[in-house]
């Protein structure tokens, strides 16, 4: 199977404690994110500072060698606060990540108003690493026909 890219943040920090506040205060916030064999998807959450604002995600596979970005993609209806926006994002990663050493870095960028705010893990950037998937284990083999009510000859 292929590899299973692993989170070493905790992959829903909307979900902890003050991260509304977090939002208000920096401006963008990762919201949560989740490995899907298509690529890396995720949510961000920005403060509403003006109509027109661009989220984007810049992400690396060989620590900064070369980073690609990808935009991310206003989801309404909006979050019930109102004073915030969603972007919803996926890294197209394919068969980038069918080696099981595969490490992703990526931070979020906000764009709005003339200015650019950052979220990049407060400096560390979020990282993932790619984990080679445990096939399941085998089972006892089965005769086929053993599921069969009664067999005639």
């Amino acid at each position: 199977p292929p590899p299973l890219l692993e989170p070493l943040f905790p992959p829903q920090p909307g979900a902890s404690p003050g991260f509304a506040e977090r939002v208000r205060q920096h401006k963008v916030r990762l919201e949560w994110v989740r490995a899907e064999p298509a690529g890396l998807r995720g949510a961000v959450r920005v403060l509403n500072l003006a109509y027109e604002k661009v989220v984007s995600v810049r992400y690396t596979l060989n620590g900064w060698a070369s980073c690609a970005e990808a935009a991310a993609t206003y989801q309404p209806p909006g979050p019930a606060d109102g004073i915030t926006d969603r972007f919803a994002f996926l890294l197209p990663l394919g068969a980038a990540v069918a080696a099981a050493e595969t490490a992703l870095e990526f931070a979020v960028r906000y764009r709005v108003a003339g200015a650019e705010y950052w979220d990049n893990n407060e400096g560390k950037n979020y990282r993932l690493r790619g984990r080679q998937r445990v096939p399941p284990a085998a089972g006892p083999l089965q005769d086929p026909d053993s599921s069969a009510w009664i067999h005639f000859i």
